[in-house]
């Protein structure tokens, strides 16, 4: 998966799931961890 859809699916995930700033940049940080280790590349 390239990096930019990668980065583009995280945040998209962060601002649905996320209330705050704070835990929007920590539910982006993850999304991004788990989708460069799911083997998808």
């Amino acid at each position: 998966m390239r990096d930019w859809l990668r980065a583009l699916i995280a945040a998209y995930g962060a601002h649905k799931l996320g209330g705050g700033c704070v835990s929007t940049i920590l539910i982006f940080f993850i999304i991004y961890w788990l989708l460069g280790h799911t083997g998808c590349h």
